[in-house]
């Protein structure tokens, strides 16, 4: 059972890297078990199509991303809640930056087999930062447009981050983040 584990570890590493850099799109199944280093037929055996292969490799991923937003809002709420949610996503961005740089591509796909998947847990991640916001005095009806916002900002500032201002701490940009949040929505602050 071991071997088996680390088997589909190795397979699930291997697709996200490739899928990081080449697009799932441009990852072939033979790539994805050359990098993993094992046998097609390990990779089949565990995965029985490509499909199924990424949409397990999302499914993981952004399951524990919202996981990890859950613990880390914990008891919080309005304005200490979403500073905690900006740095704890700043942080698995960090991290996982083949996952973020995946899911920034991807999330915006429909035509792929697992988008029923992606948006339900992309819902779930969303959800954590809707509830911080809904805690705060925005009017009725807009922290659901409001967490897609700072949930976004914050991946592809994250992103930004990584690739082009490697040099700044997470505090940095988390705060700058945040400064622009706190300015351009007031009424976000509770």
């Amino acid at each position: 059972m071991a071997r088996a584990n680390t088997t589909k570890r190795a397979i699930l590493d291997a697709a996200l890297e490739l899928a990081a850099t080449k697009g799932i799109t441009g990852t072939t199944m033979d790539e994805v078990a050359e990098l993993a280093g094992v046998a097609k037929g390990s990779l089949y055996y565990n995965f029985s199509s490509k499909d199924q292969l990424f949409e397990a490799m999302l499914q993981e991923g952004v399951g524990a991303l919202a996981d990890s937003l859950r613990t880390a809002k914990g008891e919080l709420r309005g304005w200490p809640a979403i500073e905690a949610l900006v740095r704890q996503l700043l942080d698995r961005i960090a991290a996982n930056a083949p996952l973020a740089k995946l899911m920034a591509s991807e999330i915006f796909r429909t035509d792929r087999a697992w988008q029923e998947t992606l948006f339900a847990l992309r819902h779930e991640a969303l959800a954590v930062f809707e509830e911080a916001i809904d805690e705060t005095d925005v009017p009725a009806g807009r922290a659901g447009i409001m967490a897609s916002s700072v949930f976004g900002a914050v991946l592809l500032a994250g992103l930004e981050w990584l690739v082009f201002e490697p040099e700044r701490s997470r505090d940095e940009v988390a705060a700058g983040i945040l400064a622009t949040l706190n300015t351009t929505a007031p009424a976000a602050r509770g």
